[in-house]
C-alpha cells in the first residue's frame, strides 16, 4: 500500500484548520515589499493584540471589505460616522481602540511614505534589508520579541503608531518575511530561502 508523504510543517500550525495550513504554506515568512500588503499585515497584527492570530485570520476577508482593501489613503480619512459603522460590523473585531488605531496608523503610515518614499524602505532597515534566517526546531525556540522588534516597536511608537508593542512587531516581522522562522524540518524553510535570489 502506497501512502502519500505528508510535508513537515512548523509546530504552531494546526493541521485541522485548512485555512491556517494554507496561510503557513503560502504566505508566512515570505518577504513582502508591497506597501499596501505591509499595511494590511500591520493592521491585522495590531487587531490581534490579546487574541490569537487564527481569530484574526478568519476575519481577514471581512477586514478587506470593511477597510477598503487596506488602502491607507482611504482609511486615513475615516470619520466618526465610519468608525461607528465599523463598530457595528460583526465580521471584524469590534474594539473601538483598535479601530481608531487602524485609522491613526494609516495616517502615520502615509507620513513615512511621504518622508522616505515607501514604508518598505523604512521597515526593512531594521533587518539591514535582508531576512534574518533563524534555526528553530521546536515551539519553545520561538522568541516573543527580539532586539530588532524592540527597536521597531520603539520607533513606531515614537512616530505615533498605536498597538505596536514589540510582540506585535515581531509577529509582523515573521509574517512579512523579515525573519524566516520556519523550523529546520519545515518544508517551507528552504523553499523561501531559495526564493531570496529572485528578490535581489
Amino acid at each position: 500500500m502506497v501512502t502519500k508523504h505528508k510535508p513537515c510543517r512548523c509546530p504552531w500550525v494546526d493541521l485541522g484548520k485548512p485555512d491556517y495550513v494554507d496561510y503557513h504554506d503560502r504566505e508566512w515568512g515570505v518577504p513582502v515589499h508591497d506597501d499596501q500588503v505591509l499595511f494590511e499585515f500591520l493592521t491585522l497584527e495590531s487587531a490581534q493584540a490579546g487574541l490569537s492570530w487564527y481569530t484574526v485570520l478568519r476575519k481577514r476577508e471581512n477586514y478587506r471589505i470593511a477597510f477598503d482593501g487596506f488602502d491607507p489613503e482611504k482609511i486615513a480619512r475615516y470619520d466618526e460616522t465610519r468608525v461607528e459603522l465599523l463598530l457595528g460590523n460583526p465580521g471584524i473585531i469590534r474594539n473601538r481602540l483598535k479601530v481608531l488605531a487602524a485609522i491613526n496608523n494609516a495616517q502615520r503610515f502615509l507620513e513615512i511614505q511621504s518622508e522616505l518614499g515607501s514604508f518598505d524602505a523604512y521597515l526593512w532597515r531594521f533587518v539591514d534589508g535582508k531576512p534574518i534566517v533563524n534555526e528553530f526546531s521546536v515551539l519553545s525556540d520561538y522568541p516573543a520579541t527580539t532586539s530588532e522588534s524592540d527597536a521597531l516597536s520603539k520607533e513606531l511608537r515614537q512616530r505615533g503608531f498605536k498597538f505596536v508593542g514589540s510582540t506585535i512587531c515581531y509577529a509582523h516581522m515573521q509574517a512579512v518575511g523579515m525573519v524566516n522562522d520556519h523550523t529546520l524540518d519545515c518544508f517551507r524553510r528552504q523553499e523561501i530561502i531559495d526564493g531570496y535570489s529572485d528578490l535581489s
